[in-house]
């Protein structure tokens, strides 16, 4: 592919999205990526009915869903002494959204978009280490590792956490939040007596601390997944969210979790960063996209969907700025990338923004942990007040935009009661 439409900087799940994306409307679209293949590191990932709307239009979610399982609920227990705080139905959820909730290994999502990119005929380009951005009036260049350059009308820059191009553009970097992740597969006949109820996802909020875990590929796997603060990050270590670190946090609480515990990968870890929401997403004829404009922390389980949202928003823009002359179809990218540009920034400003909140729910010791699990406990199986900002629509124009939710104050729980 000589010259292509659209060059993408990033071959995970956000650049390879936003490849399918786009090819769709018949565009030329080149991924270059650096390592040496294409593939994803991680373990379970959370898709809401946000996402599976959009992998539905794309006619990719049957195939999601023979890859990964749909659960039936989703549960909350106080992580300290394992009792239910609440939950979701997924399955009324499903109905009242008119798509599913959905766990895949991350893996099998990446390689699911990989094979739509390759069936859309998607220029895939392996080993090309971008190192620069030179926007224009016309297109945008970017410089390569080994020197060459190469040229689109339109720039996608898909290059995570550590974005080169938002280096270049904003300057600003990620933020620690001295959190720690631990992720960890295990065959489900490998748990032995261990009672875990392979239809739920669950969540153990506790002191500085937390713990999922869901079922993977059909209920073969148990994926699960323990988070904590890591006192060495707080005291300025650069040694910290090592597996002592992991054994302390979780001494003490829920047995089902300290149970849990030994199937988790103690080799590696994920430290936890995200970075401040910007408002402006576009560069001339660079656009970030993804992790590249909005790195989140976990706790809404929005990271992997706000990218794969991204490309599906840009894309819906392509038809009513699009003109074909003779065979010739010419787009005008600048009106595209405004239109990309005042809707994507603000929603996912509020989704960086309540990541950060829940977080800090989800983590609450002492008198306010009880006052969040009395509010918690008095919430309606059925209430979706605070989720049907995020998973009832994407939109396209800020005015689509759902209205936002209104926040309970943990002083007005009577924890006496």
């Amino acid at each position: 592919m000589a010259n292509p439409d659209v060059i993408i900087v990033g071959g995970g799940i956000g650049g390879l999205s936003a490849a399918s994306a786009l090819s769709r409307h018949g565009l030329h679209v080149r991924v270059l990526e650096a390592a040496h293949e294409f593939g994803e590191v991680g373990a379970g990932i959370q898709l809401a009915p946000n996402c599976t709307r959009i992998l539905s239009g794309y006619g990719l979610l049957d195939e999601a869903k023979s890859l990964g399982v749909l659960p039936d609920a989703m549960v909350m227990r106080d992580a300290v002494d394992g009792t239910e705080l609440t939950r979701l139905d997924l399955r009324h959820m499903e109905q009242r959204y008119g798509s599913p909730y959905l766990v895949i290994h991350r893996s099998d999502l990446h390689a699911l978009f990989l094979r739509d990119c390759r069936h859309h005929g998607v220029d895939l380009v392996n080993d090309q280490r971008v190192t620069g951005y030179e926007p224009g009036t016309d297109g945008a260049t970017v410089t390569l590792a080994d020197g060459h350059t190469e040229t689109a009308p339109l720039v996608i820059a898909a290059d995570g956490l550590h974005s080169v191009a938002r280096n270049t553009f904003v300057g600003d970097q990620p933020v620690n939040s001295a959190y720690v992740a631990y992720r960890g597969t295990v065959p489900s006949q490998a748990i032995g007596d261990r009672m875990v109820d392979l239809s739920e996802v669950v969540v153990h909020v506790g002191p500085r601390c937390h713990f999922v875990h869901y079922s993977l590929r059909g209920g073969e796997l148990l994926n699960q997944v323990a988070v904590f603060e890591s006192p060495k990050a707080l005291r300025g270590e650069e040694d910290w969210g090592t597996p002592d670190e992991l054994d302390r946090a979780f001494d003490g609480l829920d047995p089902f979790i300290t149970e849990g515990l030994p199937y988790m990968w103690r080799d590696k870890w994920w430290r936890m960063f995200d970075r401040d929401p910007i408002d402006n997403w576009v560069y001339g004829r660079v656009a970030l996209l993804g992790d590249a404009a909005h790195p989140p922390l976990q706790y809404l389980a929005q990271g992997a969907i706000m990218a794969i949202e991204d490309g599906w928003a840009l894309a819906q823009h392509i038809p009513h700025h699009i003109t074909r002359t003779g065979g010739r179809v010419k787009i005008d990218w600048d009106q595209v990338l405004e239109a990309y540009n005042a809707v994507r920034p603000a929603h996912c400003r509020r989704v960086l923004s309540t990541s950060r909140a829940w977080g800090r729910l989800w983590h609450l010791d002492g008198a306010e942990r009880a006052q969040r699990n009395v509010l918690l406990r008095a919430r309606d199986t059925y209430d979706y007040s605070f989720i049907d900002w995020l998973y009832s629509t994407t939109a396209l124009t800020p005015d689509d935009e759902p209205e936002m939710f209104t926040t309970i104050p943990l002083a007005s729980a009577d924890t006496a009661v």
